[in-house]
């Protein structure tokens, strides 16, 4: 018979856990976190057995973390400690227990030791059990953060991108580590023999990747459009050296290609210019407004029709322009009172088409979504 135990109640804090939800890619970190305190448990135990060179056989037969619930508050997986029947005939049920209880402490001191930027990670947990935190928390994003003691607003013993990086580092064993990663790039290099395949980055790197099964046509489609400078997105789990950079990339998960007329590569080009640079004239693009316009027009202008060519203007505005049909299409936006001014022109017949429109409403752009679907003759 199982004997479920209440063992650690961790909280989960970011966008993502807002729904009291837990995404699927967050349960491997929770299968780390089991690896981790099965092997610290045996570590404690020959630490306080000294002669021992292993644990006694049996000792972690039976016994098993288990997610039973999520509760409210932000998201807080419920784990259990389970001792099965088989524990009890092989080695005394409390004895496997204290060593577990034990284990999850150490990991939560050495997190929160990681946290406060203490010395004593090395008290809790050994070099070679630091490495457990290459997988542990690596599927944590920018905003996220585990935290262990989530009663403890002074000391919540927080896991973030921070402090699991500190405590890899920590490790003198370890000289890389691996993060979640997206990079954007070229591809000048393929090799099917090998099976690998070369990104190019915009700075001039270039990272080694594995060419899978999965991506197979993908990438040697963009290397194939290397030519034509046929950008890509890809978003995998990357290797890096003790000083942060990239060696190369281990995984992939996703693999997409980037349009050249992308609102946000554009967007990204453009905030590379500086005042003067229209023959000495010319004012660069405010780059707070130009994150504005990327997420007005992520948000408002409809995934189905043509994406526009983006133009800085000399005042610092930028100009949207499209060629549909017979017609000439332009929106000049204003970043100073984020107004745009729409026109367009039939090279045919000269009709025209003009209107004012403030583009902090969604009512405006849904006029611009209509003249455009009009024009393209597509559905909006």
């Amino acid at each position: 018979m199982n004997q479920p135990i209440e063992f650690l109640t961790p909280r989960l804090v970011g966008k993502r856990f807002d729904d009291h939800s837990i995404p699927l890619e967050i349960l491997k970190d929770l299968a780390a976190l089991e690896e981790l305190v099965t092997e610290t448990a045996k570590w404690l135990y020959i630490k306080e057995h000294p002669g021992r060179e292993r644990v006694p056989r049996g000792f972690t037969d039976g016994i098993s973390i288990k997610l039973t619930d999520i509760d409210e508050g932000s998201a807080i997986p419920k784990l259990v400690l389970v001792i099965s029947a088989v524990a009890g005939m092989t080695l005394f049920p409390p004895v496997n227990q204290e060593y577990f209880e034990k284990a999850r402490e150490n990991i939560i001191n050495a997190v929160d030791a990681a946290e406060r930027q203490g010395s004593d990670i090395a008290t809790y947990l050994p070099d070679y059990l630091l490495g457990y935190f290459d997988r542990l928390g690596r599927s944590l994003q920018d905003d996220e953060n585990i935290e262990f003691r989530p009663s403890n607003p002074a000391r919540p013993a927080r896991l973030n991108k921070a402090t699991r990086k500190t405590l890899i580092l920590a490790s003198s064993k370890v000289q890389e580590y691996t993060e979640e990663v997206i990079i954007k790039g070229f591809i000048p290099e393929a090799d099917q023999g090998k099976k690998t395949f070369t990104i190019a980055l915009p700075d001039g790197q270039r990272i080694a990747a594995p060419l899978d099964t999965i991506f197979r046509d993908d990438v040697l489609k963009a290397f194939n459009s290397y030519q034509e400078q046929q950008k890509i997105n890809i978003k995998g789990v990357g290797r890096y050296d003790r000083h942060a950079s990239l060696l190369r990339i281990e995984s992939i998960e996703d693999f997409n290609f980037i349009d050249k007329l992308d609102i946000g590569e554009r967007l990204q080009e453009l905030a590379k210019l500086e005042d003067g640079w229209l023959d000495g004239k010319g004012k660069a693009p405010d780059r707070e407004s130009l994150l504005w316009i990327e997420k007005v027009f992520e948000d408002n202008y409809a995934s189905s029709l043509p994406l526009p060519y983006l133009y800085p203007t000399a005042e610092g505005g930028i100009q949207a322009e499209w060629t549909l049909n017979d017609w000439e299409i332009s929106l000049e936006i204003s970043l100073n009172d984020k107004h745009g001014e729409f026109q367009a022109v039939n090279v045919k017949d000269g009709q025209e088409k003009n209107a004012e429109h403030d583009l902090t409403k969604p009512e405006s752009w849904e006029l611009i979504n209509k003249e455009i679907t009009s024009i393209a003759g597509v559905t909006a």
